[in-house]
């Protein structure tokens, strides 16, 4: 597997990264425990070194599962877990007082099974917590060696600014792919100026684009997409254009549509890494198959030109959500 350095935070990790969210959380029923171990170290096995993770997936839950799995090699993996939730519950509003980040960073070691915490997220900008508080909260936990580097998740561009300006931020965690491309206007450009890293979830459009879901697709009530606007039978609908461009790349290339969306986001910056998620192995080995897939600048300029053609329909989070998004 490739490697690639977190912009200009000397931070490495393998080019694609595994999303462990969904073996616990937002996506269905848990994988079952020896079950997701088997896949962590499966991802292991084929050059994965970058697992993310976070308190809030269970809450807890997540973190322990993803600890055991790579107890066994944990010197050779880079783990990013997230603080910002009261209680580890995103339902009960953000909770990023410098106490609370401390208490998140013992309880996350723990469970994790480890004496360090390699990439350390405020999972939510907290408006009640002035940004320079947490930001310094989290240096003092990289001088005591407990952490190693501050990351930021779904920030905007002021908090960034002044997270980085207290301690230096190695990477951003936000949504990206070509089912939603607002990182594009500012976020992207802002990153490159300071050198961070961009780490984009749902690099896949929660599983939109990889071609398995169409307009009669359901969702079950522990699925999160069953309550997203762009997941309802209407949208899903009126988006297939952005499927059928996706596939018909894929076709060309002789590789799936999965392969093509993740490569198209490698091949927007070096410093960019995806993490995507899944609970299937076969569907592990198909994402990594997106590392060795080759868009020429001729392809990106006309992928680029189709995807301007196609206008989006539907938030991407419902309203309950987007209130915990910094803009």
């Amino acid at each position: 597997m490739q490697k690639r350095e977190l912009g200009r935070s000397g931070l490495k990790v393998s080019a694609l990264g595994l999303g462990c969210m969904g073996l616990s959380f937002g996506y269905g029923p848990a994988t079952e425990r020896s079950d997701a171990i088997k896949l962590i170290r499966a991802a292991f096995d084929r050059g994965v070194t970058f697992f993310d993770t976070a308190e809030a997936y269970g809450p807890g839950d997540n973190e322990e599962v993803l600890g055991e799995a790579v107890e066994p090699f944990r010197d050779q993996v880079v783990i990013a877990t997230k603080f910002g939730f009261r209680n580890g519950k995103p339902g009960e509003g953000a909770d990023s007082q410098p106490e609370r980040i401390r208490q998140v960073a013992e309880e996350s070691l723990r469970r994790l099974r480890t004496d360090r915490i390699d990439l350390f997220y405020q999972h939510r900008v907290d408006p009640d917590v002035p940004m320079e508080d947490v930001a310094g909260a989290v240096k003092e936990l990289v001088g005591a060696g407990s952490v190693r580097h501050f990351g930021l998740s779904e920030a905007g561009p002021d908090a960034i600014r002044r997270a980085h300006a207290v301690h230096p931020v190695a990477a951003l965690q936000s949504e990206y792919s070509m089912f939603w491309r607002e990182p594009e206007k500012q976020i992207l450009p802002l990153l490159e100026e300071l050198g961070i890293g961009f780490v984009p979830f749902s690099p896949l459009g929660k599983g939109f684009l990889t071609g398995t879901i169409d307009a009669s697709a359901t969702f079950g009530q522990d699925d999160f997409r069953s309550v997203v606007p762009r997941f309802q039978a209407d949208a899903l609908a009126a988006n297939q254009a952005l499927v059928d461009l996706v596939s018909s790349i894929a076709a060309e290339k002789k590789r799936t549509p999965a392969q093509v969306a993740l490569a198209w986001l490698l091949a927007q910056r070096p410093w960019i890494v995806p993490i995507p998620g899944t609970t299937k192995l076969h569907r592990l080995e198909e994402n990594l198959g997106g590392v060795d897939v080759e868009l020429t600048s001729d392809d990106l300029v006309r992928i680029g030109q189709a995807l301007d053609r196609i206008e989006v329909q539907g938030e991407r989070y419902p309203a309950s959500h987007q209130r915990l998004i910094n803009r």
